[in-house]
Protein backbone atom coordinates (compact mmCIF):
# COMPACT_ATOMS: atom_id res chain seq x y z
CA UNK A 1 0.00 0.00 0.00
CA UNK A 2 2.80 2.75 0.97
CA UNK A 3 4.66 1.97 -2.74
CA UNK A 4 0.71 2.81 -4.31
CA UNK A 5 0.71 5.66 -2.19
CA UNK A 6 4.15 6.86 -2.78
CA UNK A 7 3.42 6.14 -6.84
CA UNK A 8 0.55 8.65 -6.70
CA UNK A 9 2.28 11.54 -4.92
CA UNK A 10 4.85 10.93 -7.53
CA UNK A 11 2.58 11.62 -9.73
CA UNK A 12 0.73 14.34 -8.27
CA UNK A 13 4.46 15.63 -7.56
CA UNK A 14 4.82 15.58 -11.72
CA UNK A 15 1.68 17.05 -12.43
CA UNK A 16 2.00 19.89 -10.22
CA UNK A 17 5.71 20.57 -11.55
CA UNK A 18 4.27 20.48 -15.30
CA UNK A 19 1.11 22.68 -14.46
CA UNK A 20 3.67 25.35 -12.60
CA UNK A 21 5.94 25.14 -16.18
CA UNK A 22 2.92 25.74 -18.39
CA UNK A 23 1.42 28.39 -15.73
CA UNK A 24 5.41 30.42 -16.15
CA UNK A 25 5.17 30.29 -19.59
CA UNK A 26 1.69 31.37 -20.18
CA UNK A 27 2.10 34.48 -17.85
CA UNK A 28 4.91 35.77 -19.72
CA UNK A 29 2.77 36.08 -22.70
CA UNK A 30 -0.26 37.33 -20.38
CA UNK A 31 0.74 41.35 -20.76
CA UNK A 32 -2.48 42.67 -19.25
CA UNK A 33 -2.52 40.02 -16.34
CA UNK A 34 -5.76 38.81 -16.90
CA UNK A 35 -5.36 35.10 -17.41
CA UNK A 36 -5.22 35.61 -21.31
CA UNK A 37 -3.03 35.31 -24.53
CA UNK A 38 -3.24 36.81 -27.58
CA UNK A 39 -3.56 33.45 -29.92
CA UNK A 40 -0.81 34.01 -31.88
CA UNK A 41 1.65 33.78 -29.35
CA UNK A 42 0.65 30.49 -28.54
CA UNK A 43 2.95 28.38 -30.81
CA UNK A 44 5.73 30.43 -29.34
CA UNK A 45 4.75 29.26 -25.52
CA UNK A 46 4.16 25.64 -26.41
CA UNK A 47 7.47 25.34 -28.18
CA UNK A 48 8.95 26.97 -24.78
CA UNK A 49 7.67 24.24 -23.20
CA UNK A 50 9.92 21.81 -25.19
CA UNK A 51 6.77 20.89 -27.79
CA UNK A 52 7.51 21.25 -31.26
CA UNK A 53 4.01 20.38 -33.10
CA UNK A 54 3.47 21.28 -37.09
CA UNK A 55 1.48 24.36 -38.01
CA UNK A 56 -1.01 21.99 -38.58
CA UNK A 57 -0.88 20.58 -35.21
CA UNK A 58 -0.46 23.67 -33.80
CA UNK A 59 -3.87 24.63 -35.26
CA UNK A 60 -5.93 21.88 -34.27
CA UNK A 61 -4.69 22.48 -30.73
CA UNK A 62 -5.67 26.23 -31.43
CA UNK A 63 -9.24 25.13 -32.48
CA UNK A 64 -9.55 23.28 -29.27
CA UNK A 65 -8.31 25.83 -26.90
CA UNK A 66 -10.60 28.75 -28.74
CA UNK A 67 -13.85 29.88 -27.56
CA UNK A 68 -17.20 29.09 -29.56
CA UNK A 69 -16.95 32.42 -30.58
CA UNK A 70 -13.13 33.37 -31.12
CA UNK A 71 -12.20 36.58 -29.95
CA UNK A 72 -8.46 36.46 -30.77
CA UNK A 73 -7.43 35.47 -27.15
CA UNK A 74 -6.75 32.17 -25.43
CA UNK A 75 -8.22 31.64 -22.00
CA UNK A 76 -5.74 29.78 -19.15
CA UNK A 77 -8.09 27.83 -18.04
CA UNK A 78 -8.56 26.39 -21.75
CA UNK A 79 -5.03 26.61 -22.02
CA UNK A 80 -4.10 24.47 -18.63
CA UNK A 81 -5.74 21.40 -19.16
CA UNK A 82 -4.85 20.55 -23.42
CA UNK A 83 -1.11 21.44 -22.63
CA UNK A 84 -0.91 19.35 -19.29
CA UNK A 85 -1.88 16.78 -21.15
CA UNK A 86 0.26 17.02 -24.27
CA UNK A 87 3.33 17.65 -21.60
CA UNK A 88 1.93 14.14 -19.45
CA UNK A 89 1.77 12.47 -22.62
CA UNK A 90 5.24 13.23 -24.00
CA UNK A 91 3.47 14.64 -27.29
CA UNK A 92 5.34 16.92 -30.23
CA UNK A 93 8.71 16.43 -28.63
CA UNK A 94 11.23 17.58 -31.22
CA UNK A 95 13.29 15.28 -33.28
CA UNK A 96 16.86 13.85 -31.93
CA UNK A 97 19.70 14.98 -32.98
CA UNK A 98 20.75 11.65 -34.90
CA UNK A 99 17.54 11.85 -36.72
CA UNK A 100 18.14 15.40 -37.69
CA UNK A 101 21.28 14.42 -39.11
CA UNK A 102 20.04 11.82 -41.28
CA UNK A 103 17.25 14.14 -42.55
CA UNK A 104 20.34 16.85 -43.60
CA UNK A 105 22.65 14.03 -44.51
CA UNK A 106 19.50 13.21 -47.42
CA UNK A 107 19.80 16.65 -48.26
CA UNK A 108 23.45 16.90 -48.86
CA UNK A 109 23.58 14.44 -52.05
CA UNK A 110 26.85 15.06 -52.58
CA UNK A 111 28.23 14.39 -49.18
CA UNK A 112 30.29 18.02 -48.40
CA UNK A 113 29.02 18.15 -44.78
CA UNK A 114 27.19 21.47 -45.48
CA UNK A 115 24.17 23.18 -47.29
CA UNK A 116 24.06 26.03 -48.87
CA UNK A 117 21.41 29.09 -47.71
CA UNK A 118 20.06 28.49 -51.54
CA UNK A 119 19.36 24.67 -51.42
CA UNK A 120 17.85 25.25 -48.08
CA UNK A 121 15.75 27.92 -48.53
CA UNK A 122 14.56 26.02 -51.84
CA UNK A 123 13.74 22.23 -49.54
CA UNK A 124 11.94 25.19 -46.63
CA UNK A 125 9.20 27.01 -48.81
CA UNK A 126 8.97 24.13 -52.09
CA UNK A 127 8.85 20.77 -50.03
CA UNK A 128 6.26 19.38 -47.35
CA UNK A 129 4.82 22.07 -45.33
CA UNK A 130 6.41 25.62 -46.25
CA UNK A 131 7.78 27.81 -43.73
CA UNK A 132 6.98 31.22 -43.73
CA UNK A 133 9.76 34.44 -44.67
CA UNK A 134 10.18 35.27 -41.37
CA UNK A 135 10.46 31.58 -39.89
CA UNK A 136 12.91 31.15 -42.49
CA UNK A 137 15.13 34.06 -41.83
CA UNK A 138 15.07 33.01 -38.35
CA UNK A 139 16.69 29.97 -39.33
CA UNK A 140 19.19 30.60 -41.76
CA UNK A 141 20.27 33.68 -38.91
CA UNK A 142 20.82 30.91 -36.93
CA UNK A 143 21.97 28.30 -38.94
CA UNK A 144 24.66 29.83 -41.62
CA UNK A 145 28.18 29.75 -40.28
CA UNK A 146 28.99 33.25 -40.70
CA UNK A 147 32.86 32.68 -41.67
CA UNK A 148 31.83 30.13 -44.13
CA UNK A 149 28.70 30.86 -45.43
CA UNK A 150 26.83 27.58 -45.19
CA UNK A 151 25.26 25.59 -43.03
CA UNK A 152 27.76 23.37 -40.97
CA UNK A 153 24.65 20.52 -40.30
CA UNK A 154 26.44 18.70 -37.80
CA UNK A 155 26.85 21.91 -35.72
CA UNK A 156 23.47 22.87 -36.18
CA UNK A 157 21.50 19.83 -35.49
CA UNK A 158 23.34 19.63 -32.40
CA UNK A 159 21.86 23.09 -31.70
CA UNK A 160 18.39 21.85 -32.65
CA UNK A 161 18.32 19.13 -30.67
CA UNK A 162 17.36 19.24 -27.16
CA UNK A 163 18.40 17.71 -23.74
CA UNK A 164 15.98 15.13 -22.91
CA UNK A 165 17.70 15.34 -18.87
CA UNK A 166 17.30 19.39 -18.56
Amino acid sequence: MAAQADEKESAESLLAEIQKKISDAFDIFDHESNKTVDVREVGTIIRSLGCCPSEGELHDLLADMEEEEPTGYIRYDKFLPIMTGILMERKYKPAPEDKLLKAFEVLDSDRKGHLTAEDITKYMTEEGEPFTQEELEEMLSAAVDPDKGVILYRDYASLMSVDETA
